[in-house]
């Protein structure tokens, strides 16, 4: 992916093409043979450490520049850097032919839900001590991103290479010719209901709010918020019961159902592919994405603004995709050394203001925030301050665990038939918790 349509995709992150590959994962790995390497630590002899970047277009050519950077600072280290698979879905069916081939990486870009299978392969390092080191100042990173790299609360796994959230995007020229005053960081959900509801305006097709109804991670996880500010759970404490069909889900559906189906306030989007171009084309008010969003709305010359998502009782809580550079064992010492150094490195404060930032993602570190670098990109792309501000409102993690794919599946599909008024909202996340339920039981 060139650089636009990586941050433009990040949805796709949450895709089913992104998660279908997992499934297959587990057994592609039961019966793989380590390679042999040598023991013993020297961190000066010659080493090659393998690298797939999952990027290509300007974001690859950034990570090959800091590469050469690093080399030419440890001059025994020769990173070979690939994009791994024509496209980043795709590097988890290659991570898997690797892992039974015996040619794997040392260090690969990878969806924050594939982590648990990633770990499960027993082909990750740990890297629990290394990063309790005070100078790698792990705390910098969100507790989101570093319960992604730490899937099990067991090992951790690798180093976060991305941040989102979800935020509220809201046009102005849509609420200028409605006479509706713009959102702001205390409105409810009430106040986004009405909103939406003064917005819409049949003669004209134009929608107060957008939702995603193709069933797929992108009409799932624009729930959550909704369930978390309810007081609800995804899965149960110990991760093997999906537990989103409580009172709390039934009241977050029913919410989303009356504006799509009562008030009529709500684009349905069955593609995942209209949302932006109608919001840029002044037919959408309000519309929750991430960062991805901004280069195409600036392109379009769109008129809009940014605030956290709308809350209950105060609580504005969004979520996050994390994604991570998973690190894996070879019982090579000096590979495992520098795989993990190079990861650090490039995942620090620095490196972040040069990689990330400059690519227009948001900040990993707590300490990127108020550079040089991040008052530029935030000057560049409004709205941008906001949603790296709106990190402190992702208090939970997605879940990885390795029945997340089905479990997706089901409620999405719940949601989608909801929407689109083909179902009772308690009756139908029953059904999908059911669904969830031999997902998480089958993993």
């Amino acid at each position: 992916m060139n650089q636009q349509n990586h941050r433009r995709g990040r949805r796709a992150l949450r895709s089913t093409c992104a998660m279908l590959a997992t499934a297959a994962l587990v057994a592609a790995l039961a019966a793989c043979t380590p390679q042999q390497a040598a023991t013993g630590l020297d961190k000066d002899a010659d080493v090659t450490v393998t690298v797939w970047t999952g990027q290509s277009g300007e974001a690859h050519k950034i990570l090959e520049s800091l590469a050469q950077e690093f080399m030419a600072d440890h001059k025994n280290v020769t990173l070979k850097l690939s994009a791994g698979a024509s496209s980043t879905p795709e590097l988890l069916q290659k991570l898997s032919a690797g892992f039974a081939s015996g040619k794997y990486p040392d260090m690969s870009y990878a969806f924050g839900s594939w982590a648990s299978q990633l770990e499960r392969s027993g082909r990750t390092l740990d890297i629990r001590e290394q990063v309790k080191d005070p100078d790698v100042a792990w705390d910098e990173f969100a507790g989101s991103a570093r319960a992604t790299v730490q899937p099990t609360g067991e090992k951790i796994i690798g180093f976060p290479a991305v941040v989102d959230n979800l935020s509220l995007i809201y046009n102005k020229t849509v609420f200028d010719a409605a006479g509706v005053d713009y959102p702001n960081e205390n409105w409810s959900w009430d106040d986004f209901r009405a909103a939406a509801a003064k917005l819409t305006d049949a003669s004209t097709e134009t929608y107060g709010y957008a939702y995603s109804v193709s069933g797929s991670e992108a009409t799932t996880w624009q729930f959550w918020p909704h369930l978390w500010q309810n007081g609800g759970a995804i899965l149960s404490d110990d991760g093997t019961k999906a537990e989103f069909d409580s009172d709390a889900g039934v009241k977050a559906l029913t919410f989303l159902r009356d504006m799509a189906v009562t008030d009529k306030s709500v684009y349905l989007d069955q593609t995942d592919t209209k949302i932006g171009p109608l919001f840029q084309g002044n037919r959408i008010g309000m519309m929750t994405s991430g960062p991805w969003e901004l280069y195409g709305l600036q392109t379009a010359g769109t008129d809009y603004g940014v605030t956290v998502l709308p809350g209950t009782n105060g609580d504005h809580q969004t979520v996050s995709g994390p994604d991570l550079w998973a690190l894996f064992d070879h019982k090579d010492p000096n590979r495992a050394y520098w795989a993990y150094t190079f990861a650090e490195w490039l995942t620090s404060a620095a490196q972040d203001e040069r990689f990330s930032i400059a690519l227009g993602n948001l900040p990993l570190r707590s300490s990127s925030v108020g550079s040089k670098a991040y008052q530029e990109r935030a000057a560049a792309s409004p709205g941008y301050e906001i949603m790296a501000a709106n990190a402190e409102n992702a208090k939970q993690a997605r879940p990885t665990v390795p029945g997340y794919v089905g479990l997706s599946e089901a409620i999405g599909k719940a949601i989608s038939e909801v929407l689109q008024g083909k179902g009772d909202p308690a009756d139908a996340l029953k059904s999908a918790a059911e669904e969830a339920d031999k997902a998480l039981g089958d993993s």
